[in-house]
């Protein structure tokens, strides 16, 4: 717990999983920092359930790794893989999607799924055993200054009516799509508005269930329908037998009580079975993207910095990863070894691979899927529509290899001439400036994974001890906790093509190369924002 409570380093506004993963980022950081939740507990709505192998890369350095797989409702052998479908579930049409599990070799942790509450408990109990966090439940911020000096916020509790305000050099708002620090700190949003009405439904059925055993190992199932213009209906298990959750577009004007949400299952699935609604909900589809994630000691990441429809499981794992992202940075600023261009970066990298992501993955699959429904029809063209389908079966492959965010525009790392920030990409073992570090091997029979820190790291394969002690120096002047670790090129570390990498504490490569051109302290000043020439590395 903190000393002051009217005092911190940081004020996290929203304690989802975006800003209890911040706060446990800084607080193994030794940052204090203070989480301002307005739930008391999380709210018992199974979302953001798919966990990437990226996330759980997250959760690993956390801590807590561990505590979220036990809290799994489904038995691991389903993952977190996907079913499209023609028509109804049950129809005669299928293929796999989102096979996550193909990518595997390049992350080191596996793929996880469970409801986001869940995810959330266990992010609240790890935050409450790091000293320099507080957790205040229960509040909700209501008023957003800052000033040169400091920001302010205002806080009031739901139940008490108790009021106080908290100072802090930084506020991150984590506090979803209407997000009240955002719209307090000024940031503008650029919306895409699809003009959908979507229905959520959490319900039970124990038929589904039954109907689905035909598809082992699935957790989600989508449905393309003509009549839905390239939208979905989507079906997602909570659990193994019961619990399910849906969504899909739904007629203007619709309510609780003006539609037969029984017989809407019943159609999407192709069959009937036993239904017990356990809550409905609605939301409107839109794209939104905050015009900046940063105005000057305010910033906002997750929902409150970008919002998009829940298709293809991106949302919560590009929230985390925008924790992950901001969190280190904030602690280098706030401890002295961090410069202004770094904390900038956060911006400059999250924004445009959030923007990729919505325009290249998820708008892009709305698009195609209208393409093809408006193309192919098997009662107009069963050959054509075919011949299509398998097409589209092939091509499912792919999308899960091409989505590789990386940042080879950041201003921080030594990326390619005329690099930028995008969520398209592709994987390779192959250290890349701007790109996540893959896993691999070391000759002690750990994997590279289990020696990285909290730190930098420089990695040194069969490298020569004057370059290491050339970092070394410049770690040592700047302030910067840098670790050296040296090994043989042979046996796994000779797939990263290169003799030395600087890995930032985010596990993305800042700079690799064979021959240090530039010299070692202009990559690490780089690196850590603290001025350096925009020259080309050699």
């Amino acid at each position: 717990m903190c000393e002051a409570l009217d005092a911190a380093e940081v004020v996290v506004v929203g304690g989802g999983p975006v800003g209890m993963g911040l706060a446990i980022e800084l607080g193994q950081r030794n940052v204090r920092a203070v989480v301002v939740e307005r739930h008391a507990a999380p709210q018992n709505i199974p979302k953001g359930q798919n966990l990437t192998q990226r996330t759980m890369e997250h959760f690993h350095f956390w801590g807590v790794e561990r505590a979220v797989r036990a809290a799994r409702t489904i038995p691991p052998e389903y993952g977190i893989g996907g079913l499209t479908a023609y028509g109804t579930l049950l129809s005669e049409y299928s293929y796999d999607w989102m096979q996550r599990e193909l990518v595997r070799p390049y992350y080191f942790t596996d793929n996880e799924r469970l409801p986001q509450y869940a995810t959330e408990t266990a992010l609240r109990r790890r935050a409450e055993e790091l000293a320099s966090v507080t957790t205040l439940y229960g509040w909700s911020a209501e008023t957003v200054r800052q000033d040169a000096g400091e920001a302010q916020v205002m806080l009031a509790e739901r139940a008490g009516g108790s009021r106080r305000t908290l100072r802090a050099q930084y506020v991150v708002g984590c506090d979803g799509s209407r997000s009240r620090v955002r719209t307090q700190a000024g940031i503008g949003q650029a919306l895409s508005d699809h003009d959908r009405l979507m229905v959520l439904l959490v319900f039970r059925s124990h038929g589904l269930h039954r109907l689905l055993e035909r598809y082992p190992g699935k957790s989600f199932y989508s449905v393309l329908h003509p009549e839905l213009d390239g939208y979905w209906k989507f079906f997602g298990r909570v659990d193994l037998g019961s619990s399910w959750f849906f969504h899909a577009p739904v007629p203007p004007g619709t309510t609780q009580d003006n539609f037969d949400f029984r017989q809407f299952l019943y159609a999407a699935a192709g069959a009937e079975f036993d239904v017990a609604f356990d809550h409905i909900g609605f939301w409107d589809l839109r794209f939104a993207v905050a015009e900046s994630y940063r105005a000057g000691r305010v910033f906002v990441a997750g929902d409150a910095a970008h919002s998009h429809p829940p298709y293809g499981g991106y949302g919560v794992n590009i929230g985390l990863e925008d924790a992950r992202n901001l969190g280190w940075k904030l602690a280098a600023v706030l401890q002295g070894w961090g410069g202004e261009d770094l904390i900038q970066s956060y911006d400059a990298e999250r924004r445009p691979v959030f923007q990729s992501a919505a325009r290249d993955f998820i708008e892009k699959a709305i698009v195609d899927d209208r393409s093809f429904l408006a193309e192919f029809n098997p009662v107009r063209d069963r050959a054509g529509f075919e011949r299509a389908w398998a097409q589209r079966k092939s091509g499912a492959r792919s999308e899960v290899h091409v989505f590789e965010p990386n940042y080879e525009g950041s201003p921080v790392v030594w990326g390619p001439p005329g690099g930028s920030c995008s969520a398209r990409g592709a994987h390779a073992f192959r250290a890349r400036a701007g790109h996540h570090l893959a896993p691999q091997p070391l000759s002690s029979g750990e994997n590279i994974f289990e020696r990285l820190g909290t730190g930098f790291a420089l990695l040194s394969f069969d490298g020569d001890e004057a370059v290491c002690g050339a970092f070394a120096a410049a770690a040592d002047r700047l302030e910067v906790p840098l670790e050296v670790i040296r090994d043989r090129s042979a046996g796994g570390p000779e797939r990263y093509e290169a003799r030395y990498v600087l890995v930032r504490p985010d596990q993305f490569v800042a700079w690799a190369g064979n021959e240090v051109v530039p010299e070692a302290a202009a990559i690490v000043r780089r690196a850590l924002g603290v001025g350096v020439d925009n020259a080309a590395p050699g």
